[in-house]
Formats: C-alpha cells, structure tokens, sequence
C-alpha cells in the first residue's frame, strides 16, 4: 500500500509542475453537451487553436474525458 502512495505522490509532484499545450483538432459539432462544455471549459473558442494550461490534475482529467478531440502538444 506503501508503494502505491508512493507513486501516486510522485506523479501529482511531477504533473502539478509546469505547463501544457493543448490543441483543439476535432469539430465537436456532433459531440455530447457535456463534452462541449468541456471543450470550452478548457479554453477554445475556435478549432486548430492551441492553448497554454497549468499542467494540473484538474486539466489532465478534462483532457481525458476529450481524448478525441483535443490532443496534447508536446
């Protein structure tokens, strides 16, 4: 149980530093409401935009609920 607190502590300290770009590549014209709101939740107002977002869990969660179409840039 140790190790596995362990790891979850080191990848929040690792992901809670820093920035992420974020590229809105998909249309989500045919997309679930909830899924829209999510996408301008994150910041887009237009599609192929990029955006700079704090590199948090929240952002990590919103961009996995995405997947398809929102893609990271690195």
């Amino acid at each position: 149980m140790t190790a596995k607190k362990l790891k979850m502590t080191a990848k929040k300290t690792s992901a809670g530093s820093g920035k992420i770009h974020l590229k809105w590549v998909r249309s989500a014209i045919c997309a679930p409401v909830k899924q829209k709101l999510v996408v301008k939740g994150l910041g887009f107002t237009r599609l192929n935009q990029v955006v700079e977002r704090p590199d948090t869990a929240a952002i990590r969660g919103m961009v996995a609920k995405v997947p398809h179409l929102v893609e990271i840039i690195e």
